[in-house]
């Protein structure tokens, strides 16, 4: 059952921007003393990624990808806050519907093996959102 039809889509994960994944993983690790997950690279997103318990974190993997431009903008930091679905294709459906401005109209493949869909900062006051529904 989607978490929204009862308490509202819980928080899967804090994304954070970095510019060099290792040491920030190492600090993460340091910080919560939990490990990190293997490293992935999304060429098709343009970074690199790693976990590190709840926290997800970005490294570009080219200077002009979204992440690349988000750490020369504002630096590293906050990226994005992700929500875990069950029905992303609806919670896109009802997210439009209720006059959110979508980035993502369909989803597409996240770390993981997860659908992803992101909704635009305009419309969510400043901030980022992620949709995450798990594969599999």
């Amino acid at each position: 059952m989607n978490g929204s039809a009862l308490n509202g889509l819980p928080v899967d994960h804090i994304a954070i921007a970095v510019s060099d994944l290792e040491s920030a993983a190492a600090l993460y690790e340091r910080v919560t003393g939990a490990g990190s997950s293997p490293v992935e690279e999304l060429p098709a997103q343009g970074v690199r990624v790693c976990f590190v318990g709840a926290l997800e974190l970005l490294e570009p993997l080219t200077e002009e990808s979204t992440v690349a431009r988000f750490i020369e903008k504002k630096g590293g930091g906050l990226h994005h806050v992700a929500y875990r679905t069950d029905d992303i294709r609806g919670e896109l459906s009802r997210l439009a519907d209720a006059g959110f401005q979508l980035i993502d109209r369909e989803p597409r493949p996240g770390a993981g093996g997860h659908s992803v869909a992101f909704l635009h900062p305009k419309s969510t006051g400043g901030v980022l959102i992620e949709l995450v529904q798990h594969g599999e």
